[in-house]
């Protein structure tokens, strides 16, 4: 396949990627606030401490806006900045190495949604209609 035909799906891919990183990461904030699709691992009585409770909302609103391509700049930036801290905050101080701390996954989503700030929504958003309104 030639570069020019590749290029002309590149809005779909980033559609295909936006939707399913959002749909992946919703379960993350799913878990924290309901226990589904499964308990928090070390969950248990008493409720959330309130920055975990934060980012579960944060999860949850921002992966639904993500899914349907609304707001997806600034949603993206706020969410990359949850992982980043989270990264550091909850996996750096065990060690160094992100295969050892268990830390792929938030870096990993602080990547894309990082990407998502720059690249935008791609096809099939809100976002995307809305300015072809305007």
């Amino acid at each position: 396949m030639n570069a020019d035909a590749l290029n002309a799906w590149a809005p779909q891919a980033r559609a295909v990627l936006r939707i399913v990183t959002a749909l992946l990461f919703l379960q993350h904030g799913l878990m924290k606030l309901t226990g589904f699709p499964m308990e928090m691992p070390g969950g248990g009585e008493g409720g959330l401490p309130p920055l975990i409770l934060i980012a579960s909302w944060m999860e949850v609103i921002g992966s639904v806006l993500l899914i349907v391509g609304l707001f997806t700049r600034p949603v993206a930036f706020l969410l990359s900045g949850e992982m980043a801290v989270a990264y550091f905050m909850a996996h750096a101080p065990q060690s160094i190495y992100p295969i050892v701390n268990q830390g792929e996954v938030a870096i990993l989503f602080c990547f894309i949604f990082l990407y998502l700030v720059f690249a935008g929504g791609g096809a099939w958003s809100v976002d995307r209609s809305m300015r072809g309104r305007a």
